[in-house]
């Protein structure tokens, strides 16, 4: 007599969306009921839209977005996963509705002359930046080009590293920043990968291949360039666009170098005279 066998259990259908709500909360350490309450919504209708089990509303993605306190970019995700059109659009800082932002960063990268400023994206990626910034790399590297991301050119033994003279400062405080972004936007993979790829460079230390929860970058980065006997030292301030509604906006910010000594300030100003 033939035994029958039961046929191999189904897998759960997928649920883009409650994996993206269950993703976020264990970013944020929330549990349902707490986003549920931040949200003001039951926890059962928030366990039905997570399970697939009911459809949510384009104003209760908006709220648990919200609660969640995610970015633009991550909002259109969820938006997207509920079956909703994107929400935020990312406009191309070469596009011509960008022309008044373009004028208003040029501004500040030429007020910054002598002295370096530049434009990056949430990847760290250089977007732009002034003749100043130039003249000092290509002084540092005898002409030779950099790599357009920040993270890469301070990392990599074949870049910009060999210049930093207070190297381990700089970069400990960099993987910092890197560990929380990848902390807190978990559906960034481009931030993950790149996480990896400096963690897999030379005589990167092995303790910073985890995240310090107990540290904070520092208030104010000093870096410190050395070539020969030449010293130079900069400090840096940061500029953000608040209030925007565009995710190339809202993930941009421009970083401003200052000389921290009239050495430094005094080399920058020979270099432009040329």
């Amino acid at each position: 007599m033939n035994q029958m066998t039961s046929p191999p259990p189904r897998a759960a259908p997928a649920h883009p969306l409650g994996d993206l709500l269950r993703e976020w909360r264990g970013a944020r350490r929330m549990s349902q009921m707490d986003l549920a309450l931040e949200a003001g919504v039951s926890t059962r209708h928030l366990s039905c839209v997570e399970t697939g089990k009911a459809r949510p509303s384009r104003e209760l993605i908006a709220l648990l977005a919200g609660a969640l306190d995610m970015p633009m970019r991550d909002r259109n995700a969820l938006l997207v996963a509920a079956g909703f059109a994107p929400g935020y659009r990312e406009t191309a800082l070469s596009a011509p509705e960008m022309s008044l932002v373009r004028r208003a960063i040029e501004f500040i990268l030429a007020q910054q002359a002598p002295y370096p400023a530049f434009v990056v994206n949430r990847h760290w990626d250089v977007l732009m930046a002034n003749d100043g910034l130039a003249r000092v790399f290509d002084w540092l590297r005898d002409g030779q080009a950099v790599n357009p991301n920040i993270m890469r050119q301070v990392f990599d033994p074949a870049d910009m590293r060999p210049f930093i003279d207070n190297w381990e400062e700089v970069a400990g405080d960099l993987i910092r920043h890197l560990h929380h972004e990848v902390a807190t936007h978990p559906s960034d993979k481009v931030s993950r990968a790149l996480l990896d790829e400096v963690l897999a460079y030379p005589d990167v230390p092995a303790r910073w291949e985890h995240r310090e929860l107990g540290a904070a970058p520092m208030p104010l980065m000093t870096v410190v360039f050395r070539k020969g006997d030449q010293r130079l030292s900069f400090f840096s301030t940061l500029t953000t666009f608040g209030t925007s509604r565009d995710i190339t906006l809202e993930e941009i910010r421009v970083e401003c170098m200052f000389p921290a000594d009239e050495e430094t300030a005094a080399f920058c100003r020979e270099l432009a005279a040329g």
